[in-house]
């Protein structure tokens, strides 16, 4: 059984930085993933990132912004956000799969979600 678990979210000024923490426990596989998903929206891509670390992606959106990393010691990934803006409100939640499947938002394995507000 996979579990995933958030912390860090919070409310933020345009401009200003956060750093998203997922826990993992229990099985996990080799890629570890970020999504958001915004009222009345779908769940979206974030960012990607692989076993070892050396291989990432980002959405559009984001790309130079954010930055995914990973300390397999504690079965921990991180998302470092800087730069943010009202439109990157959301819930933000951690997904563990294949790094294919994951940037095609295919997994069944999610955390809760935390909410990230970033106010104008």
């Amino acid at each position: 059984q996979v579990q995933l678990v958030e912390s860090g979210g919070g409310l933020v000024q345009a401009g200003g930085s956060l750093r998203l923490s997922c826990a993992a426990s229990g099985r996990t596989f080799s890629a570890m993933g970020w999504f958001r998903q915004a009222p009345g929206k779908e769940r979206e891509f974030v960012a990607v990132i692989s076993w070892s670390g050396g291989t990432t992606d980002y959405a559009d959106s984001v790309k130079g912004r954010f930055t995914i990393s990973r300390d397999n010691a504690r079965n921990t990934v991180y998302l470092q956000m800087s730069s943010l803006k009202p439109e990157d409100t959301a819930v933000y939640y951690c997904a563990t799969g294949s790094y294919g499947s994951l940037v095609r938002k295919i997994t069944n394995y999610w955390g809760q979600g935390t909410q990230v507000t970033v106010s104008s």
